[in-house]
């Protein structure tokens, strides 16, 4: 089975216009070791992109894998996606949701539309893990608990 089938679930988190926002992302790659920037492609119908790609900065909250609910709370649009305990900030000011397995700080350095998505490119500022013992990954049209 070919690795590449599974991605990583993480949540992209931005403050805008002095609000949090944020979307569920699935294809989210590591596009160099040295230096460490990494890349996303949003689907360019997603209702919460348009208030996302104005900050310079974005934090990647990768899930952890009892998340699934958030996850799915994070891909819908409408509704408080920050709904629940206070949110702790990262050190470039983002939203840090509780019980993630860790997170990516960045700073945006390229954004550009690739046919019906954008492509984020960004540099990777500051990273953190936490105590989360399983992340997420999608596989097949499901979530699944990875250790």
């Amino acid at each position: 089975m070919c690795c590449a089938r599974f991605r990583p679930v993480s949540l992209f988190t931005a403050t805008a216009g002095g609000r949090p926002s944020g979307l569920t992302v699935g294809s989210f790659v590591s596009a160099s070791l040295d230096p460490p920037p990494i890349g996303t492609f949003v689907d360019e119908k997603s209702a919460s992109w348009p208030e996302m790609r104005n900050p310079d900065t974005f934090t990647v909250n990768v899930l952890a894998g009892h998340q699934q609910e958030l996850c799915a709370r994070f891909a819908t649009s409408g509704g408080d996606k920050f709904a629940g305990p206070p949110l702790q900030k990262s050190p470039l000011g983002n939203p840090l949701l509780p019980c993630i397995a860790a997170w990516l700080d960045c700073r945006v350095e390229e954004i550009r539309k690739l046919g019906d998505h954008h492509f984020a490119l960004a540099r990777v500022a500051d990273l953190g893990t936490t105590a989360a013992a399983t992340s997420v990954v999608f596989h097949r049209g499901t979530l699944h608990a990875v250790p």
